[in-house]
């Protein structure tokens, strides 16, 4: 019985609360550039070109645009890397 409780208390800690899901609701529809589906499954705005840092942007691209890529692996790929990090 403990380890279904504790499985059961896994579960729970994992699984996106409704602010969470919103928020990957909303990054998918205000993204002009469209989206992909990253590796975790969300949809994820692809890269944009901006004056200032977009909100969510996790990297500024070396040809200058902004990605919102969850991981490190592949963040910029096709934009000639990260210039740097946010």
């Amino acid at each position: 019985m403990k380890w279904f409780l504790a499985a059961l208390a896994l579960v729970a800690a994992s699984t996106p609360s409704a602010s969470e899901a919103r928020q990957h609701l909303q990054v998918q529809t205000d993204c002009g550039s469209g989206t992909y589906v990253a590796k975790s499954g969300h949809r994820v705005c692809r890269p944009v070109r901006a004056a200032r840092t977009p909100a969510g942007a996790s990297a500024q691209c070396r040809d200058g645009t902004w990605s919102f890529s969850e991981s490190r692996r592949g963040t910029c790929s096709h934009h000639g890397g990260v210039a740097r990090w946010l």
